[in-house]
């Protein structure tokens, strides 16, 4: 298994996001255009984008310096934990207003505020256990 958000992780996942209409139709109905950073607590920068357009996973790389939309950062245990077991609304809620889950970059609450993204959201964490 690569290392989780290397070049070759991301890549995995863009192909992964790409195979779940939960994902990609829903994005695709509200145009959901997106450059996703995912990463560690405490590191200066993200390990891995991912560029979203129209719904569709466009590429999956290493950050170089991308303009982001979001950049999402935990521990890498609690990645882990939510890629074997996918958190639901609620525990996505716990894992934010407990610092578990970070957004250096983006609206956590307008997003999941808004079901057309929110339950994209939670079926991402899905995907990610799939790579």
């Amino acid at each position: 298994m690569p290392e989780l958000f290397s070049e070759e992780w991301m890549q995995g996942f863009k192909e992964e996001w790409n195979k779940e209409p939960e994902l990609v139709e829903e994005l695709e109905k509200i145009g959901f255009n997106s450059t996703i950073a995912f990463g560690y607590d405490g590191e200066d920068a993200p390990r891995g984008v991912l560029t979203v357009e129209n719904g569709h996973a466009t590429a999956g790389e290493a950050y170089n310096g991308q303009e982001l939309s979001w950049d999402l950062r935990a521990t890498q245990k609690n990645w882990e934990a939510w890629m074997k077991k996918p958190p639901g609304l609620m525990g996505l809620g716990m894992a934010y207003t407990s610092r578990k889950l970070r957004f250096e970059v983006g609206d956590y609450a307008g997003m999941i505020k808004d079901p057309r993204m929110a339950g994209p959201f939670i079926k991402s964490f899905t995907v990610m256990g799939r790579v």
